[in-house]
């Protein structure tokens, strides 16, 4: 029986201007490391690592495979580089805000599943560190205590697509993939849990498909769609 729903958060539970918050994002980061590199470099070098951590398939932290991966790469103190890190997801992080926007809608389905009694999770791609996460689950107009578990880089070991990062949240929150429905906007990302066994919900507002190929999903609509798929659920 269906009893919890795992969510996607750029673009599902926080639309924004992804081309923005980039470009905020490594602004403000060269900004805060212009003592010790380039900026260009820096973002080379983030990409990189960003790059190995969704492709990693060790049983490491994607933490400790972008450490590893920037070590390779960038001169100098890694000690120092994540005090720099940690500071910036601190401080000048939070201006990416405003490349975001929250949406009532999606404060009122969060707010109905949990009188309702549904779990409810966060398995956004766990690229960055927990605090960013927080961050942008407050930008949506959420708490973060609405969510059972929130994934992020230190704790997970996989990144989306790769199926096993499913299997860990479940593995996790010690839920069936019958249980669960995933709720995101990313065809490749989100659909994939769909060979598990989970349910699936693609949202159409901000829609991210990389290719022609057929879209295959549970449910697919708006956030309108969604929001009537949740008042028609029974309460538990």
């Amino acid at each position: 029986m269906l009893d919890t729903f795992l969510f996607d958060l750029d673009g599902t539970l926080l639309p924004m201007n992804m081309d923005k918050f980039i470009h905020i994002y490594f602004s403000e980061l060269s900004l805060l490391l212009k003592d010790m590199i380039e900026p260009e470099q820096l973002a080379k070098y983030i990409w990189k690592a960003t790059d190995d951590m969704v492709k990693n398939t060790d049983y490491k932290t994607n933490e400790e495979v972008f450490m590893e991966s920037f070590s390779k790469l960038a001169t100098g103190s890694m000690e120092d580089y994540k005090k720099r890190f940690d500071s910036f997801y601190d401080s000048e992080f939070k201006k990416t805000k405003e490349a975001t926007f929250a949406l009532p809608i999606i404060k009122e389905c969060i707010s109905l599943l949990k009188v309702k009694g549904y779990t409810l999770a966060i398995a956004t791609n766990p690229l960055f560190p927990a605090k960013a996460i927080y961050h942008r689950i407050q930008w949506a107009g959420l708490n973060p205590e609405d969510f059972s578990y929130i994934s992020s880089y230190e704790h997970n070991h996989y990144c989306k697509p790769n199926i096993h990062f499913y299997k860990e949240v479940l593995n996790d929150i010690k839920k069936l993939p019958e249980q669960c429905m995933m709720v995101g906007n990313d065809v490749q990302e989100d659909l994939v849990a769909l060979k598990l066994g989970i349910k699936t919900f693609l949202i159409t507002d901000h829609l991210i498909h990389r290719n022609e190929e057929p879209i295959e999903t549970t449910y697919c609509g708006n956030y309108e769609d969604f929001y009537k798929l949740v008042q028609e659920l029974p309460t538990l």
